[in-house]
């Protein structure tokens, strides 16, 4: 599962300039919530294999509804659903993005307690994670709002003990693999494995970053020891 993130200019401004050649245009955001909005990358819309960076809502609206609403859980994607789902079929197939963050939270109960824990690349390298998009457009208006949904994945073993979900990791390469519109299906579902395609760092974090209107560096300050998860 996915339902918070940190995204801020270190590490993001090295991951910017690496995938789409530009500064990370921020804003820093230490909380992110689901129905923000936030950078994401997708290939240029014209065949191209050429990445942009984009804004867009961390809440997927598909283009066939009436009106958006967040009546359903729409900000994550269950990767076993996703051919099956009506909402995620369709982007799945053609409009597959990547979500550059420098870490996200994650929930576990510990002594009748909920023990936050921020997850993040061990060298502060940020992470990238595997995402879908849609464009809904007021028929009104004709303004266009940009969505995504962040994919999950049964959690890799060696994270469990914290959540039995977790979003879907990608490498660089896997990176561009899953935004080349001719990727075959097999290899975007093998990209989609519960794995852990970097050394991952593991803090627990204080309740602070429960309350969404929190934000800044106290959300990811530690108040215990890191655990290191090698890749796998």
């Amino acid at each position: 599962m996915c339902g918070r993130f940190n995204v801020t200019s270190d590490p993001l401004q090295a991951v910017f300039m690496d995938l789409v050649g530009q500064e990370y245009p921020g804003p820093d955001n230490f909380n992110t919530a689901p129905t923000s909005q936030v950078w994401i990358f997708r290939n240029i819309q014209n065949g191209s294999l050429t990445p942009e960076a984009i804004r867009a809502q961390w809440w997927l609206v598909p283009r066939w509804v009436k009106e958006p609403t967040t009546q359903y859980a729409m900000f994550n994607a269950r990767c076993e659903n996703l051919e099956k789902s009506n909402a995620f079929r369709t982007p799945f197939n053609r409009q597959r993005c990547v979500v550059p963050i420098s870490g996200y939270y994650e929930w576990c109960r510990k002594d009748g307690q909920k023990q936050p824990y921020y997850i993040r690349a061990a060298e502060n390298s940020g992470l990238l994670l595997a995402g879908i998009w849609d464009e809904w457009i007021d028929r009104a208006t004709d303004e266009i709002l940009t969505s995504f949904s962040i994919v999950t994945t049964e959690a890799h073993r060696s994270i469990k003990f914290i959540h039995h979900r977790q979003p879907a990791l990608l490498s660089r390469a896997e990176t561009v693999a899953w935004l080349n519109h001719e990727t075959e299906r097999e290899l975007l579902h093998s990209t989609l494995r519960p794995s852990i395609p970097y050394d991952l760092a593991i803090d627990p974090v204080s309740s602070y970053v429960g309350n969404t209107r929190n934000n800044g560096p106290k959300c990811i300050e530690p108040i215990g020891d890191s655990t290191l998860i090698p890749a796998s």
